[in-house]
């Protein structure tokens, strides 16, 4: 915005010129969106951006058949852990969902539970948005609100067909980020969402829970125009462990100290099996469970 002499000038004390507007200091904070390590990784950068605003890549005769996978499509069956609670990369299920190489990630250092990404598929453009469980567990916090946010109104106007992949325990709660603005983000996030004309399709991977997994996929899990989930989703109005503490919280408490642990654990498997994702599609709320080797295919 200045540098250190109008800093100085104003009345706001001396700082060192590299203090000012340093790229990884705005990269974190979500203005800046790429960061490079040099001035010909940077331009390298721009042009793969720009290139996505052009029907195909430069020597593709058009923008069908224009790319092939980024690996064996086999390997989508072994990135998401058995263990319901252990996070994974999900760029290791971008990078072999999409065309190969044509992923570019936007605002890497900014809103991490949501991963947002520039790609090809089958050679057409997209915009491909990514719960990362790696931070928090993909709840969608208000960085992440404010970013998908955005992420959905750039590829409305640049005539992006967005993929949503969902892995998310809802909305980050709390007095911490209540503070930070979370409600007006979420609201922000649901606005995106309804004004979204591009077409449209979301994946369950695993969690979709609550308003927040809703609204990633622009306002429930019918919006979009297709909405699959894998045989290891699991889709519920909130957490399974808080709903069974809420629910069933006179019954836990009656349970001696050494039964309580075990009817936890039964509680919370029936609850399991009401939200699978075969349970979810039984009432239209995905359109079909889906192998994940035929994901790319199906999009």
């Amino acid at each position: 915005m200045a540098g250190p002499a109008m800093i100085e000038g104003g009345g706001l004390g001396v700082v060192a010129p590299g203090a000012v507007g340093p790229a990884r200091d705005l990269a974190a904070v979500g203005t800046v969106h790429v960061v490079e390590r040099d001035d010909a990784a940077a331009i390298a950068a721009a042009k793969r951006y720009l290139s996505f605003f052009s029907p195909a890549p430069r020597g593709d005769p058009d923008d069908s058949g224009g790319g092939s996978p980024g690996g064996d499509q086999r390997r989508l069956r072994r990135l998401v852990p058995e263990n319901r609670k252990r996070a994974y990369d999900i760029r290791r299920i971008v990078d072999v969902l999409v065309d190969a190489g044509s992923a570019l990630e936007l605002r890497a250092g900014y809103g991490g539970a949501a991963a947002t990404f520039l790609a090809r598929i089958d050679g057409r453009a997209v915009g491909v948005l990514a719960s990362d469980t790696r931070r928090g567990g993909g709840a969608v916090d208000a960085d992440a609100a404010d970013k998908a946010a955005a992420f959905f109104r750039h590829c409305e106007k640049s005539s992006f067909p967005i993929v949503v992949l969902v892995d998310t325990p809802g909305f980050m709660v709390g007095p911490d980020e209540e503070r930070r603005g979370m409600l007006r983000y979420a609201l922000d996030l649901f606005a995106a969402g309804a004004e979204i004309r591009v077409p449209m399709c979301a994946v369950v991977l695993r969690k979709a829970v609550g308003l927040g997994a809703m609204a990633l996929c622009g306002g429930s899990t019918r919006a979009p125009a297709d909405t699959f989930a894998w045989p290891s989703a699991e889709l519920s109005a909130m957490g399974v462990e808080g709903a069974v503490r809420l629910g069933f919280k006179a019954k836990l408490a009656a349970a001696s100290d050494e039964d309580r642990p075990k009817l936890f654990e039964k509680l919370c498997s029936a609850m399991y099996a009401r939200g699978a994702a075969t349970e979810a599609a039984s009432c239209l709320e995905v359109d079909a469970v889906v192998d994940p080797a035929e994901t790319r295919e199906r999009i």
